[in-house]
């Protein structure tokens, strides 16, 4: 098998095992808060671990990246707290779409902060997902699906906000990933467990089967989906990278049809394919003119990932999550 294979095989792995995420927080039964808490604690052992072999390796962290760590954990709890909600309001299948908004405010977030002027796809894409979402809240259809679907909506969107701020940070910090994302992970726990109250209390005390399918959450997407994509993502084009991506929430939604029984409207199933193709064709690069290779590092100067569709003038390393 070729390299490229190979990458774009761990890449569908590890989207599939994260696309389980939603339907997970979904068979816990416990609330938002509560299963935010747990999927982070109950990671942080298997990823110090896996932070202390990296550091083996390469050294401790530059104090610049810690600090970076530190902040994308304060969002990173910020970005769980709001998703676990929006799964509540409109459950895990749509949830999920709604989360991967993030693409676009990271792209406009780049050009206001980094100067990195955004793709006329991704101008062109921007107004297409959003009619999705419109779609999604239910605000023309009286079978939408949800408890409350416009909350459903807002808490997708506060999720795509704080989401997309985790991402700037970890691309402020370092090109590692055990590290930091260990780092950001301790930090999220505390974070949640401090908020916690204000967003529906937290239950301590562990029940089951609610806890074991929290440990599934932890070990399975948290721990092992965000390392098979942060691993293999980087090394693939942008358009392929956007593509690999939208088996995440697709297969999310299927999952959660079978699984739990959500059946959303036609409308909201239409907002849910007008999102995909509107961030397939935003994520997209027109290609690039043939030419001399750039100095310096070809390899980090390929390394362009869906989560940062427009054109950067540095084009540094990114390691793009899908969200989960």
């Amino acid at each position: 098998m070729s390299a490229h294979r190979r990458f774009v095989l761990i890449a569908i792995v590890g989207a599939l095992v994260i696309s389980t995420s939603a339907p997970l927080v979904r068979l816990a039964g416990v609330s938002p808060a509560t299963s935010a808490l747990f999927r982070c604690a109950y990671a942080v052992p298997p990823m110090l671990l896996l932070a202390w072999l990296e550091r083996r390796r390469l050294g401790p962290l530059p104090r610049r990246a810690l600090v970076a760590a530190w902040a994308a954990g304060v969002v990173f709890a910020l970005d769980l707290l709001f998703w676990h909600h929006a799964i509540g309001y409109v459950g895990a299948g749509l949830a999920a779409v709604l989360g991967n908004l993030q693409v676009f405010i990271v792209a406009f977030a780049a050009w206001w902060v980094f100067g990195e002027r955004p793709s006329s796809r991704l101008m062109i894409g921007t107004p297409v997902v959003f009619a999705g979402v419109v779609l999604i809240s239910g605000m023309f259809d009286s079978a939408a699906y949800g408890s409350d679907p416009p909350m459903g909506v807002l808490a997708g969107v506060a999720t795509s906000v704080s989401y997309a701020a985790f991402l700037l940070l970890m691309k402020a910090g370092s090109d590692r990933a055990a590290g930091p994302l260990a780092h950001a992970t301790v930090v999220a726990t505390l974070v949640i467990a401090l908020l916690g109250p204000w967003f529906g209390g937290v239950d301590l005390v562990p029940a089951w089967p609610g806890h074991g399918w929290l440990v599934l959450l932890a070990l399975g997407p948290q721990v092992l989906g965000w390392s098979l994509i942060t691993y293999s993502l980087p090394r693939q084009p942008a358009a392929l990278t956007a593509l690999l991506l939208l088996v995440q929430p697709m297969t999310t939604v299927a999952i959660s049809a079978l699984a739990l029984g959500e059946r959303p409207s036609p409308l909201q199933l239409a907002g849910c394919a007008v999102i995909v193709l509107g961030v397939l064709y935003g994520s997209r690069h027109a290609p690039a003119p043939p030419g001399p290779a750039p100095a310096g590092d070809g390899a980090g100067q390929e390394r362009l990932s869906a989560s940062w569709p427009g054109p950067s003038r540095t084009r540094r390393s990114r390691r793009p999550r899908p969200y989960a």
